[in-house]
Parts: C-alpha cells; sequence; structure tokens
C-alpha cells in the first residue's frame, strides 16, 4: 500500500469531507473560499492506489508567524494507517520552508482521537474556549517549528 500526499485544491478537501462523520454540518463551497481568501494555504490530499483518503488544508489566518491547520480528516477505513501523520509532516515541513514559526489549529473536546493525535505530535493546548456542552468546548493547540 503506497500512501501518495500531493498539492490539491478546497474542492477536492470538500469533496472528501463530505464522507468523514465528524463533519456533520458542511457550510457552502464560497464560505470556505472566502475563508481563505488571497492568503498563504496549503491544500493536501492523501491517496491509495488513485483513491482520495485523507486531505489537510490550512492557511495563514493570524499573520503573526503561526500557519493555522484549518480542514483535515482521513476516511474512517483507512485510519490506524499513519496517513494523517503524513499529511502531518508534510504540512509541517511545508510551513517551515515558508518561514513559519508554528502551527496552530482548534477542535472540539468531542474529538478525542485528534486530542490524542495532536498531543502525541508535539502541540500544547493553549486556549480553551467554554461552550453549553462539555463535548463542545474548543480548544486550541499549538506546535512549535
Amino acid at each position: 500500500m503506497e500512501i501518495k500526499i500531493e498539492a490539491s485544491n478546497l474542492q477536492s478537501i470538500l469533496k472528501l469531507l463530505k464522507q468523514i462523520p465528524e463533519f456533520e454540518k458542511l457550510q457552502s463551497e464560497e464560505f470556505y473560499l472566502n475563508k481563505v481568501g488571497n492568503k498563504a494555504s496549503l491544500m493536501l490530499i492523501a491517496t491509495i492506489d488513485n483513491q482520495v483518503v485523507g486531505c489537510k488544508a490550512g492557511y495563514d489566518k493570524y499573520s503573526d508567524g503561526s500557519f493555522y491547520s484549518w480542514l483535515g480528516a482521513v476516511i474512517p477505513e483507512y485510519r490506524k494507517r499513519g496517513i494523517a501523520k503524513l499529511l502531518a509532516d508534510h504540512q509541517e515541513e511545508w510551513a517551515k520552508k515558508m518561514g513559519y514559526n508554528s502551527i496552530r489549529f482548534k477542535t472540539k473536546n468531542r474529538h478525542k482521537s485528534m486530542l490524542h493525535f495532536a498531543l502525541g505530535n508535539g502541540f500544547s493546548i493553549f486556549n480553551v474556549q467554554p461552550k453549553e456542552e462539555l463535548g463542545r468546548f474548543r480548544i486550541e493547540l499549538i506546535k512549535q517549528l
């Protein structure tokens, strides 16, 4: 099984996210395009045998030297194969080459596997945004490059 990581576009990312149960409600394509605008961005897909099985998208959200890892996922039946790690490593290498000093992202408290993945990959929690229920708390993480 050969996993290929390659540059892609937001449309391909959104197509994959429709297959991910954790992304229960996606906005319109225009919503996501407006988020990125003309900011520096990186859109990656992971393929196995020409089938898209994962993605990682990010952009320069804060203009503070950090790169925002925005959208990422692996199709459930392809998880636990190192695909998310390959995507994250590729994003980090690109961010370093582009001069970013850190990578940031947000997740919800209910996404325990994402929290475990992030903490295991050197991220630290730097902020928690309370919400009406514990599982919806927003957790912000950062990793110095």
